[in-house]
């Protein structure tokens, strides 16, 4: 089955990776046959991530456009927010990109976080991989977009575009913790609204100082797709010096980790814990704890 589905998904079918996509979302049983046998790539990963509100979606759309135009081919990976009723993709970003969904050469699907804190999906490692055996040239994986939590991006893209708008002003100081680390390139988005040149250029006063490079800041109105050209290039050129890095190698590692305590894990449900600790009254939590070491 695996095997099949794997020699359909390199061929170009796009069922047969939407339907591998859900197969592993829902961890369908033995589902890890089949990252065992995923081939390497070279698909380029780029993370679009951000502040609500930023225009994340729009740009990827740009930047869609401007991929086709050169004849490549995108997988695109939209995280939104969960439905607190059954845990799905609320899917409301998704109308920004609707000219794309019946292209042949863009693919996109929309995951839900789950709850996952990290503005990624639980499973984003490993339908990342899968979409890299697909024939793509580009992948790009936008965040849901909760803040300074979501550095995990930057363990899975080689180029992490971070998204802000001129209002942002003070809030950049307080970003320098989380997202002002992962960048590779940063996008002043909605420029054409007051004091946008203002902020770019405290944006890289702030920036100098700490990266001898520098980090390009990139002006853009992605609703007019202006700039979103710059950008493209930017990050064309962003992936070619891509390289592995030791904060990469830390979050690929933190990665690993969840994977392993959820594989662990994945017979045991809280639920059953709870009704087992009422029914027993344990008087030292800790001797209930201590039958799941042995």
């Amino acid at each position: 089955m695996w095997q099949q589905l794997l020699k359909e998904i390199q061929q170009g079918n796009r069922k047969a990776l939407a339907r591998t996509i859900s197969l592993v979302e829902n961890e369908f049983e033995n589902y890890f046959e089949l990252l065992q046998l995923l081939p390497p790539s070279t698909a380029k990963i780029i993370g679009i991530t951000g502040p609500p509100g930023a225009g994340k979606s729009t740009l990827t759309d740009g930047l869609i456009g401007e991929m086709i135009a050169q004849h490549k081919k995108v997988g695109v990976l939209c995280v939104d927010p969960s439905s607190p009723f059954n845990l799905g993709a609320l899917l409301g970003d998704r109308i920004r990109m609707g000219e794309w969904y019946n292209h042949p050469d863009v693919f996109i699907r929309s995951l839900a976080t789950r709850g996952s804190l990290g503005g990624l999906h639980p499973k984003i490692l490993e339908i990342a991989d899968i979409m890299k055996a697909a024939a793509f040239d580009f992948i790009i994986i936008e965040t849901v977009g909760v803040g300074q939590s979501e550095v995990e991006i930057a363990g899975l893209a080689d180029a992490t575009v971070v998204v802000v708008v001129p209002e942002a002003g003070d809030e950049v100081q307080t970003m320098k913790a989380g997202l002002m680390e992962i960048a590779d390139i940063f996008v002043v988005n909605k420029a054409d609204r007051p004091d946008a040149d203002t902020f770019v250029k405290n944006l890289r006063n702030i920036l100098t100082p700490s990266h001898a490079n520098g980090i390009p800041v990139v002006k853009t109105i992605a609703s007019q797709k202006e700039g979103v050209k710059e950008l493209f290039e930017k990050i064309n050129g962003q992936l070619q010096i891509a390289e592995a890095t030791e904060r990469k190698y830390f979050l690929m590692a933190e990665r690993a980790y969840q994977f392993i305590s959820q594989y662990r894990m994945k017979d045991i449900n809280k639920e059953d814990l709870r009704k087992e600790i009422e029914s027993k009254q344990y008087a030292n939590l800790y001797q209930f704890i201590q039958q799941y070491f042995k």
